[in-house]
């Protein structure tokens, strides 16, 4: 279905930078940034914002970029851990390397890594040396017994006195993480305390997209922000100490509410007084500005919310969570009036699996058309779907073969009986490389190939969970995936 824009990017750019310069001018020339959420392929806000693009919050400081130096923190614990990025596959340490080269690729001063809550951990160390050993400067942040409550102790030189002190050269100092819990505000607070402590002056205000402060509670935007992290237990609710302050209402989320008044209280202890009334104060987000058609992205955000429902049950169904988190998202669901098959793709591939008895899947295409794939003694059904999408796309007839099965059973030769693999079925990236090898000769190979950048956006469910395989090449062709939080077999062992 063709998505309806419903935010006006360059508008934010220009508010969102401008806003962002006020707030330096306000402390005096120095600011600490806080950045919350992804700051580069912000994917969740794309698809409930259509027309907020996945790098603009980078594109944004593109427009400061002589004036940032960028810090990443990591905890010491989650590389303890060896914690993952459930969206990446990979562990907070790599992704700490993959931000420093991102921010690097476009242009950014990256100053340092920050090890949270270091407590001798080896892994961390280890770390350590080998960020060190890549020109990198690290700092050491140590757990604070009481922390965030017993203020006179955290406020101290056995508090934040005993952390490293990061050398910091640009009036933006943004602080950035691999992922939730890496101790970014802790990493600001502790710099404002060393700071104050040289003489220097200098402030802190928080970047967060969601929930949106000046959107409705139960708007769907911030409703699928909820839904996004329905396993961290934030709730959004109106933020009182706004309300209190100003007599207007706002939104926040329980976490920043719940430990606002530890940091005003902090501030007072740093700096004498405290520049915020509220959480919403603080922070320095203009994306509720940008919306300019309020029903694209209300309809965008539900279909978020029915994707993270089934991304869930997947999870929970693959032993990665307790299964609280779907229960939390069907509440948000109930609020809507949606369900499972709310999601436009669901019931077709329902059907076709049915009626089959094998699995199946279904696609919708740009212009609303809902393709199926069904599993064959050649291709799974995801390939099948593929294929036929590609066809829809390129004008090519359904009876032409895009690959001949003499070239398909030679690949499935090599995976079973030289690789020792056990499903001789082509995985999507397979099929695409034979689909390649054909576009040499055949010119409707070709044209199919040619329609690939068309999948982008497009919404896809299966009736079984996909191999790893096949949901990181759906992710790279930019597919919306979902799937039922089923296996294809009965064994205990899924790869």
């Amino acid at each position: 279905m063709i998505e309806r824009l419903g935010f006006d990017n360059e508008k934010y750019l220009e508010m969102q930078s401008e806003h962002i310069r006020s707030r330096i001018s306000q402390f005096g020339g120095k600011l600490y940034l806080e950045f919350g959420g992804k700051l580069f392929d912000d994917h969740h806000a794309s698809r409930v914002l259509p027309g907020f693009h996945p790098d603009s919050k980078i594109r944004m400081l593109m427009q400061l970029k002589e004036q940032v130096e960028i810090v990443v923190a990591v905890s010491a614990m989650d590389l303890e851990k060896s914690k993952v990025r459930g969206d990446l596959g990979i562990t907070y340490g790599s992704d700490t390397l993959r931000l420093i080269d991102t921010f690097r690729g476009f242009g950014f001063h990256v100053g340092s890594v920050v090890l949270t809550r270091f407590n001798g951990q080896t892994a961390a160390e280890i770390f350590q040396s080998q960020l060190e050993n890549l020109g990198i400067q690290v700092y050491r942040h140590y757990s604070i017994e009481g922390y965030p409550y017993n203020i006179p102790h955290i406020v101290s030189d056995e508090g934040f006195g005993r952390n490293d002190y990061v050398e910091t050269t640009r009036s933006l100092v943004v602080v950035t993480a691999p992922g939730p819990g890496s101790g970014k505000m802790a990493v600001c607070l502790s710099q404002l305390y060393h700071e104050y402590k040289r003489g220097i002056q200098a402030g802190y205000a928080k970047y967060e997209t969601f929930p949106i402060w000046n959107l409705p509670l139960r708007h769907p935007v911030n409703l699928a922000y909820e839904a996004a992290t329905a396993d961290l237990n934030d709730v959004n609710m109106i933020d009182p100490f706004h309300l209190e302050a100003y007599g207007v209402t706002t939104v926040n989320y329980n976490r920043d509410v719940e430990v606002f008044p530890v940091l005003k209280t902090m501030f007072e202890h740093i700096s004498g007084s405290c520049p915020y009334q509220s959480p919403t104060d603080m922070g320095v987000n203009m994306a509720g500005y940008c919306i300019i058609d309020d029903e694209a992205v209300c309809q965008a955000s539900k279909e978020e919310i029915l994707r993270r429902f089934y991304t869930e049950q997947c999870r929970h169904r693959r032993g990665l969570t307790d299964g609280s988190a779907v229960y939390k998202i069907e509440l948000l669901m109930k609020q809507l009036g949606l369900t499972g098959e709310s999601r436009a793709v669901v019931r077709p591939a329902l059907e076709v699996a049915q009626r089959t008895g094998a699995p199946a899947a279904a696609m919708e295409m740009p212009d609303g058309k809902i393709l199926t794939g069904k599993t064959s003694s050649l291709l799974g059904s995801s390939s099948a779907l593929l294929l036929n999408a590609l066809k829809y796309l390129g004008g090519i007839p359904d009876e032409v073969h895009l690959i001949a099965p003499e070239v398909i059973e030679p690949v499935q030769n090599l995976k079973v009986n030289v690789l020792g693999n056990k499903n001789p079925l082509l995985h999507i990236d397979e099929l695409l490389v034979a689909l390649s090898i054909c576009a040499v000769n055949d010119p409707n190979a070709k044209k199919a190939v040619r329609q690939l950048q068309k999948l982008r956006g497009c919404e896809v469910h299966t009736t079984v969970i996909l191999s790893q395989s096949d949901e990181d090449s759906f992710r790279r062709l930019g597919v919306r995936l979902t799937s039922e939080p089923t296996y294809q077999t009965s064994k205990l062992y899924h790869k």
